[in-house]
């Protein structure tokens, strides 16, 4: 299913939240390295399954989402640095043809020996409706690229809280079912550990921070984290839909509580997972040479 990944906003070295909203992984996730994504033949039901998913329309949107923090972190990291350069680097690291092909071949791995999955997957998302929901989502996270949309979702968001509006209280339904607050959350956790990995690699802590030090630097966040995947995600699912009617909402919920709903998940944050660390990575350590003044 196309969930949420938000990109959280990097508030320096001492607050790095990473970039993206990103992705599920369990709590031990976070004392584990991303891994390299191994490229293989990916089957063709799984080919068809992302063009259903507009899976190069999602990972667009990211790319988009990618260059605004990478522009947002070289202004708060790199100041004095070139901006063209730098960007150029980000351009490489949101490459969406690699982008796309370390999550095919991620979700493929993921969702290997549950044909189960994909069928349902492809019933619920290939109809008129299920194409309606994943355009809505997409449509919504790239118009909450624009500052001015997003504070007018926060404030769509703040007036239905006012209200009681019977739909904000849907919305929470549906979070709680696919358990975005608690994937995302984590998900950003782990692409800020992997910052911190690349950042450290890259010499830019001067004396090499251990791995629990970073840890611990990490999970002290998590507050913080929490904070501003809710202050995204409540406008985000209430600008995504409400044009969907009550009964389409009510399905889209209902699909996500079946077990292969609930699978799908899972391997759609997992695979966005691995891509995200990889990208989170390389970011931190582009940026550790840049601030000890190596060309990228």
């Amino acid at each position: 299913m196309l969930k949420l990944w938000p990109v959280t906003k990097c508030g320096g070295p001492a607050g790095l939240l990473a970039l993206m909203l990103a992705l599920g992984q369990t709590p031990q996730a976070l004392a584990e390295g991303a891994g390299a994504a191994v490229e293989q033949a990916v089957p063709a039901e799984i080919g068809a399954l992302l063009q259903t998913l507009h899976i190069d329309g999602l990972i667009g949107v990211m790319q988009a989402e990618g260059l605004d923090y990478g522009m947002a972190l070289r202004e708060e990291m790199l100041p004095d640095k070139t901006p063209a350069a730098w960007m150029a680097v980000v351009g490489h690291i949101y490459d969406t043809g690699r982008m796309r092909r370390e999550f095919e071949t991620a979700l493929a791995r993921e969702l290997s020996g549950a044909p189960e999955v994909i069928a349902a997957a492809q019933a619920f998302f290939g109809d008129a409706r299920g194409q309606k929901i994943l355009s809505l989502e997409i449509e919504a996270r790239h118009a909450l690229l624009d500052d001015k949309v997003e504070e007018a979702a926060q404030a769509a968001v703040a007036r239905m809280e006012a209200e009681g509006a019977p739909r904000l209280e849907a919305l929470h339904r549906f979070a709680e079912a696919n358990d975005l607050i608690e994937m995302n959350v984590m998900g950003a956790m782990n692409a800020s550990l992997a910052f911190y990995r690349g950042l450290n690699a890259g010499g830019a802590f001067g004396d090499a921070m251990s791995e629990s030090d970073m840890l611990a630097e990490v999970w002290g966040q998590e507050a913080q984290v929490r904070t501003e995947t809710e202050d995204w995600l409540w406008p985000y699912l209430s600008l995504a839909y409400q044009p969907l009617s009550d009964e389409e909402l009510q399905a889209y919920q209902r699909f996500s509580e079946t077990p292969e709903g609930q699978r799908l998940n899972a391997a759609m944050f997992a695979a966005f997972d691995g891509m995200f660390n990889r990208i989170s990575g390389e970011l931190g350590a582009a940026a550790a040479r840049q601030m000890q003044g190596e060309d990228i």
